[in-house]
């Protein structure tokens, strides 16, 4: 597969199969954050592998998924929830801590994930609160976002955005889609 159809392909997944993420592949995910460009190389990121079945199960409340959608259609039923998640944390101790860098951070980690064939859902609508305590994260740490993971249900499709309409639907295979603009929408100029 080529780099573009890696990168059409390697989008938001909220139904999985019920098996777990191999640990190489959850190993590579935070690799690939860790490692990934940051402001001053000044590393304030830190992560949290959940991949038990038990705390998976606890860690699935406390996350919102779909907000376009109403919860009985924007949340993965019980055989379709994640298998895994990776919390990532901003250490507020350390200098430089930048969201920016939190971004940058996500996006290699979804892409390392997706090179393995798991799909994943960034989460910052979370109970951090009750996730910082389930978790343990440590004081003066931020619970930036949760990412979801599991190996995808469904195959991935790019649809043409209608009227501007930037809310979720269901396409003919009954799949979650929110449409893409294309790219001559986006592109403000060629300088």
């Amino acid at each position: 597969m080529d780099m573009m159809e890696f990168l059409r392909t390697r989008r938001t997944y909220r139904r999985f199969e019920q098996r777990p993420v191999e640990p190489a592949a959850l190993a590579d995910a935070v690799e690939a954050a860790r490692i990934a460009s940051c402001g001053a190389n000044r590393q304030t990121l830190k992560y949290i592998v959940v991949q038990s079945a038990e705390m998976v199960a606890a860690v699935q409340p406390l996350v919102r998924w779909a907000a376009y959608l109403p919860p009985e259609q924007g949340c993965p039923k019980q055989d379709e929830v994640p298998t895994a998640f990776i919390a990532v944390v901003q250490d507020e101790r350390l200098p430089g801590a930048s969201d920016t860098d939190v971004g940058l951070a996500l996006g290699s980690l979804t892409a390392a994930a997706w090179a393995h064939g798991v799909g994943s859902c960034i989460m910052g609508s979370i109970d951090r609160p009750a996730l910082c305590a389930l978790l343990g994260v440590p004081g003066g740490c931020r619970l930036h976002s949760m990412v979801a993971l599991g190996y995808p249900t469904h195959e991935s499709r790019v649809v043409p955005m209608e009227n501007g309409d930037v809310k979720y639907f269901l396409d003919e295979a009954g799949d979650y889609c929110v449409p893409k603009r294309p790219t001559e929408e986006v592109l403000l100029a060629t300088l």
